[in-house]
């Protein structure tokens, strides 16, 4: 058996689809649960009151990243699902040209026509539709669009980065929740840009700096917000 058939590679861009809404998700989760309850925080609001507005922040945001992502991603299936329709059609239509067309796109790459044409007649042979998705629309099945995977993936993560700063908010002295839920959320945005990063096969510094720098922003105008219209009101 042919070495290449024994050698399996699990190449990063696989990951592309349920790592960016789990990144996505989480990173919501904190920066949005942390903001809301550092912005009541800093209203002089109760803890009690504190700990509910962040529940609440989480079960909203849960859904609502669920269902922004579900519609964003079914868009996007929508549209390849369209796409590979019409193809068919072309296919069935007009064989001979699309075998030309694909081999154009071989010749591009650096194949000489004739190789090309024979790589394209070859690979139409087996599943020209495949062939096409692949070649011509840039769709495969490493990243086609999955709004279902997305959007309970984007669900789960964002409840778990917004049990985060939650969970601050129950073990930290009363006078020091805002210090304690800002530092410690601004901890695991790095954590999770760290993570992501390794995951994804990215710089983890400048994911980390990157994450940090927006949570620390969304964070202390949300504290100014609510010190602001706490002290009106």
């Amino acid at each position: 058996m042919s070495p290449m058939r024994l050698h399996k590679e699990n190449h990063l861009v696989g990951r592309i689809g349920w790592l960016r809404a789990a990144v996505l998700g989480a990173n919501d989760g904190i920066i949005s649960t942390a903001s809301l309850i550092v912005g009541v925080a800093a209203a002089a609001t109760a803890r009690h009151e504190v700990l509910i507005a962040g529940v609440a922040g989480l079960v909203a945001g849960a859904m609502s990243m669920a269902a922004g992502e579900y519609v964003s991603v079914s868009s996007q299936s929508d549209t390849e699902r369209a796409d590979l329709a019409r193809e068919r059609k072309e296919l069935s239509d007009n064989p001979a040209f699309e075998r030309d067309e694909l081999a154009d796109i071989y010749v591009k790459r650096g194949l000489d026509p004739a190789l090309a044409g024979q790589v394209a007649t070859q690979l139409m042979a087996k599943d020209a539709l495949e062939a096409h998705a692949r070649d011509e629309l840039g769709i495969s099945e490493m990243t086609t669009a999955r709004p279902v995977q997305a959007a309970l993936t984007s669900a789960v993560m964002f409840s778990v980065g917004a049990a985060m700063p939650l969970l601050m908010v129950v073990v930290s002295p009363a006078g020091a929740l805002v210090p304690v839920v800002s530092g410690a959320s601004l901890a695991f945005l790095a954590l999770l840009g760290a993570v992501g990063a390794w995951a994804g096969g990215a710089n983890i510094l400048r994911a980390m700096v990157r994450v940090a720098f927006w949570g620390a922003l969304a964070l202390a105008v949300t504290a100014g917000i609510g010190k602001i219209f706490g002290t009106v009101i």
